[in-house]
């Protein structure tokens, strides 16, 4: 059965794990075929492979470092050279470190900032470029919450997604005339994913350390706290980002650019 993007070319970054590769599974089983580019290779090779097996599209893995404008450029010069064009731009690749701001690390403070902000600049970049010529494209940038809502403990995090929002619109204005849309979605907590839940870097432990909720002895403290925060009671699952993410890749969304599309459970309306 035909999928909403048959036979379209995609191209995801950071999509060896979690979300990302949630993402590149149901772009392909929606009809894609696409890249699936990554700092990690052994992991992009693992994802690229099992998603391939399972939906019987080409899904390509590529070692990528986002915030090097040569890795960028060659991603998007090999989806050309393997699909002709590309339909889809996904710029999923991000990190996370939540630190106190009187007590941040300068150097991790600009890498947050490198990867989730630079990072998608290069990715929009160089999408437009090949978006361009062919006067058609859909950029769709993983943004959160974060961006549209300071958050405590997490200055960097906040501050390069509130960034995001500012390029996407600029994009979206400058590209328009050309056919290409550019939105962004913007998910609640993804409180079952590897980001909340790995016992050394998880979210859960970092905002423990960090006091970022005040009160919490433990985990399950911290996650008590954050399903509290959602009118409907329960964390963000990857379908629900997925979801937005093929309708914004479709021609049902065909009017829409500009936009930061909450999926967040009610807890931002904004």
């Amino acid at each position: 059965m035909s999928g909403l993007l048959q036979d379209r070319a995609a191209v995801v970054t950071g999509g060896a794990q979690g979300l990302g590769e949630a993402i590149c599974e149901r772009l392909a089983r929606e009809g894609c075929d696409l890249i699936l580019a990554d700092i990690q290779a052994p992991a992009a090779e693992a994802a690229a492979g099992r998603i391939a097996a399972a939906t019987g599209r080409r899904v390509t893995a590529m070692a990528v470092d986002v915030t090097n404008e040569d890795h960028v450029r060659a991603l998007f010069d090999r989806a050309v050279e393997s699909f002709g064009r590309v339909d889809v731009a996904v710029a999923n690749a991000a990190i996370l470190i939540a630190e106190p701001i009187a007590e941040a690390d300068a150097k991790k403070w600009r890498a947050v900032m490198d990867v989730n902000l630079f990072g998608n600049f290069l990715t929009f970049k160089h999408a437009c470029r090949v978006m361009k010529p062919r006067k058609s494209g859909a950029i769709i940038q993983i943004n959160s919450k974060s961006g549209k809502k300071g958050s405590a403990a997490n200055s960097a995090y906040a501050a390069s997604k509130f960034g995001g929002i500012g390029l996407v619109q600029s994009v979206a204005l400058e590209m328009a005339p050309f056919g290409v849309r550019c939105n962004a979605i913007c998910p609640g907590n993804l409180l079952d994913s590897p980001l909340w839940t790995d016992p050394d870097r998880g979210l859960f432990v970092q905002y423990l350390r960090a006091g970022k909720v005040p009160g919490a002895a433990s985990i399950d403290d911290v996650r008590a706290a954050y399903v509290a925060q959602v009118p409907m009671r329960r964390g963000c699952a990857y379908e629900d980002v997925c979801n937005a993410v093929v309708f914004l890749a479709s021609p049902q969304a065909s009017y829409m650019t500009g936009q930061a599309i909450n999926v967040t459970g009610g807890q931002e309306m904004r």
